[in-house]
């Protein structure tokens, strides 16, 4: 078992080598990733320290700049392998795939609502310097209220939960106007005396994504990085309402990915250390029937769901290249999909989060290897909003021909 004291302590030398130019080769670069990660997963989960060094290894292997344009040296790819991506590196480390998914997202967020001008500006800056996402934002509360203050707008309040951004280069901000319902966000950097972290993430699982509460205190941000907003008027358009399909793709593909992790993990173990039953008249675990039907069902059930979520994500595609013309109709029948295969990676991800251990048996439980964070990682980040409103959502667009109406969660 791999331990904090002799964890790998070289990494390859992705400087040297050419970044990644195809799909295939960022998936590679990802694996890569993965194999680092998972080597000490356990350990570090145990240790709960603030991962620093986790994401040095996301910007030292290029992943940060996945979807930054080309020109500005990045990878110039698109939302389907970014989500391939997340799901590779949650499989090494469940907070670590939460982290980078939650980066992707923060990243895109200038192409979701800013203006032309503010897109343009944002990803070149992010990705010439490799910038690291954060984001405090729990629009379901007013709890950060923004002041005009003329040139300016100035953030102040509390935010429940702000993952990421305690290791970030920079946060996205949001709050709401003060005497509006009206949210802005902002890109401010993470390092300022106006942001107070508060290191109070401590839940069972996902414990390494600085998700704690944090204290925002006359934060400034010029009118003009407003997102999307343009003489302190927003410009909305349909295209600004994919945050929530985009964000739950990104939730099903850290579920897959903790799964796969957990049932990969599993499959090496039952193979190299997992005893047959000895009443069950096999000399190995391998041979045991109840084992080939139970990863048999496993593996189907994951295999299916992951097929499902590489569907969906090229059908989003065609929106995300027609931002300018995405119709309320395109949006509404995309959510319904992305519910679908939300509902479905999370009861299979949970499940076989949990019944891997019926194949690794008694011996596996101990703490050093680790095994129970697989579940625990999944169920914890499972309760970011009710799955059954999911479900909720297909039928009613079957049954009724009811469209999601664009809200924070749907």
């Amino acid at each position: 078992m791999t331990t904090l004291e002799n964890r790998p302590t070289t990494t390859p030398d992705w400087a040297a080598l050419p970044a990644p130019a195809s799909p295939d080769e960022w998936l590679a670069r990802a694996r890569e990733v993965r194999t680092i990660l998972a080597a000490d997963a356990a350990a570090r989960d145990q240790a709960g320290a603030t991962p620093y060094a986790e994401i040095a290894l996301l910007k030292d292997s290029g992943l940060v700049t996945l979807l930054g344009p080309v020109e500005r040296g990045g990878g110039g790819q698109e939302w389907p392998l970014a989500y391939r991506v997340v799901r590779e590196v949650a499989a090494g480390d469940g907070s670590i795939g939460q982290l980078l998914g939650y980066h992707y997202l923060w990243f895109w967020a200038a192409r979701l609502v800013g203006t032309p001008e503010q897109i343009a500006a944002v990803e070149a800056d992010a990705t010439r310097n490799r910038w690291f996402f954060g984001g405090a934002v729990n629009p379901r509360d007013a709890d950060v209220v923004i002041r005009d203050d003329g040139d300016h707008i100035v953030y102040n309040g509390r935010k429940s939960f702000s993952t990421g951004s305690k290791v970030s280069d920079v946060t996205v901000l949001e709050g709401v106007l003060d005497g509006t319902d009206t949210h802005v966000f902002a890109i401010v950097p993470s390092d300022q005396p106006g942001i107070t972290f508060h290191d109070d993430w401590d839940n069972i699982g996902q414990r390494l994504t600085e998700s704690g509460s944090v204290t925002i205190s006359e934060v400034h941000v010029p009118w003009g990085a407003a997102a999307g907003f343009v003489d302190k008027a927003f410009q909305p358009r349909v295209y600004n309402t994919l945050n929530v399909p985009t964000i739950q793709l990104v939730f099903v593909s850290f579920y897959l990915g903790v799964a796969r992790g957990a049932l990969e993990t599993a499959v090496e173990y039952t193979r190299t250390q997992t005893r047959a039953w000895l009443h069950g008249g096999h000399e190995r675990a391998v041979d045991e029937p109840y084992q080939l039907d139970l990863y048999g069902d496993l593996a189907s059930k994951l295999w299916a769901v992951e097929a499902l979520a590489d569907q969906v994500a090229q059908e989003g595609l065609a929106i995300h290249r027609d931002a300018a013309n995405v119709t309320e109709r395109q949006r509404g029948e995309h959510e319904v999909r992305v519910a679908a295969v939300k509902a479905r990676a999370t009861d299979v991800a949970l499940e076989v989060t949990s019944r891997v251990l019926e194949g690794t048996g008694a011996r596996s439980t101990t703490r050093a290897l680790g095994f129970d964070r697989f579940w625990r990682n999944v169920r914890t980040h499972t309760l970011h909003d009710p799955v059954f409103y999911k479900r909720r959502e297909v039928g009613a667009y079957l049954l009724k021909d009811e469209l999601p109406e664009p809200t924070w969660y749907s």
